[in-house]
């Protein structure tokens, strides 16, 4: 069986993603009219290796670090967030599947070209069954935000396990068995959900099964202890999952910055005669939007390698540092929406107009924020946690 490896795996993934930036910038408008990234693009970066950047060798990965996996996403929301959200989606769920029992994720992962997308909230039941011989459960349910999954060969949803009259069943812990199922796409159904402010080219619709009978070794525990001794399955999950959220935003940011020092020169506002680059309430918009984004960047950075470096020597991630990553997620996310705010009204009437960049960078962002990996909840369990009082840390 084809371990899926690729010789684009071992090449550095923003020198791949520098081929893409200008054809993603250039098909932007696309991907918002359709409210789902292209098919074609999205098949052609997965074929280069970008959605296997993090996996592992074995799976044709190129085991590349998380913060070379920012950079890359935080570089290719500057040409389109939606396009960012998308491959920090397909590269996290890539990740997820190989930590799949072996047997199941060599299936997956077989494929050099295979995406990966999924919702990892528990909104299904799955109740156990018999197929054929073979030990599975059937699962239902309905799972929102599904992001990249109408591109992806592969779909995972998070559920719980119930006894037949709908009873919750307990791990040996006493906690709800949570698991995530791996579905192929075909076995789905989309629903045209997606209908919203920004972020529209993530097609993050939708998706849902009923009674659809799902292997056991195609269920994962996702609280279950690491079965691979990689740095990235030695990271913490939730800590990944939101580096990509906060890189996206670190990018938009940026966008919209630049487009503003870029038009401010050559404009004079209506009644004025200067132009706005003259203005002090632009300077200073300017210079607080550059030194708040540029400050939580390396807060933002210096975690992910602080944590990372842990990962590495095959130590277990302390609290501390998970607790820093979150928090620094949270702050850049909320920092960069600030930014792109404070640009958007910088530009007044010309950010109003669908051919300006900036209208798209607010409405992007203020999607971004919306999600729970960065809500402002982080704060309140972050905050706990330096003040030494009892915290739930499982979404740490």
């Amino acid at each position: 069986m084809s371990n899926g490896r690729t010789a684009s795996s071992q090449t550095a993934p923003m020198a791949i993603a520098a081929k893409f930036f200008d054809e993603i910038a250039a098909r932007a408008d696309e991907a918002e009219k359709d409210r789902k990234y292209p098919q074609d693009l999205v098949d052609r970066m997965a074929e280069a290796g970008l959605y296997r950047m993090c996996n592992p060798r074995d799976f044709g990965g190129g085991e590349h670090s998380a913060g070379e996996f920012a950079e890359v996403i935080e570089y290719l929301a500057r040409a389109d967030a939606a396009a960012a959200w998308v491959l920090f989606i397909g590269v996290s769920s890539m990740v997820h599947l190989s930590g799949f029992e072996h047997g199941a994720a060599e299936i997956m992962l077989n494929a050099p070209d295979t995406k990966a997308a999924g919702v990892f909230a528990p909104r299904g039941r799955a109740v156990a069954a018999v197929e054929d011989g073979v030990k599975g459960f059937r699962l239902s349910g309905q799972w929102q935000w599904g992001s990249g999954t109408q591109n992806s060969d592969w779909l995972t949803g998070g559920a719980f396990i119930t006894a037949a009259d709908g009873q919750l069943i307990k791990n040996a812990a006493g906690m709800p068995d949570q698991r995530s199922f791996a579905m192929r796409r075909e076995q789905v159904e989309f629903i045209d959900t997606w209908h919203v402010s920004g972020l529209c080219g993530t097609g993050s619709t939708d998706f849902a099964v009923k009674g659809l009978f799902v292997p056991e070794n195609f269920t994962h525990n996702f609280f279950s202890p690491r079965t691979r001794t990689e740095p990235v399955h030695g990271f913490p999950k939730f800590g990944f999952l939101a580096i990509g959220i906060a890189a996206v935003a670190l990018g938009i940011a940026r966008a919209a910055i630049d487009n503003v020092v870029g038009f401010a020169g050559a404009k004079t506002p209506d009644g004025a005669r200067r132009s706005l680059a003259l203005k002090s309430a632009t300077q200073r918009a300017v210079g607080e939007a550059e030194g708040a984004v540029r400050a939580a960047r390396l807060f933002f950075y210096d975690t992910i390698a602080t944590a990372w470096a842990q990962a590495e020597i095959g130590d277990e991630v302390s609290i501390e540092h998970r607790r820093d990553l979150r928090l620094a997620m949270v702050h850049t996310v909320r920092t960069c929406a600030a930014a792109v705010d404070k640009m958007y009204d910088v530009g007044g009437g010309t950010s109003v107009y669908l051919k300006s960049p900036l209208q798209r960078h607010f409405r992007d962002i203020n999607v971004a924020t919306q999600h729970i990996m960065v809500a402002p909840d982080v704060f309140d369990l972050t905050g706990r946690l330096f003040l030494g009082v009892d915290t739930d840390t499982a979404m740490l």
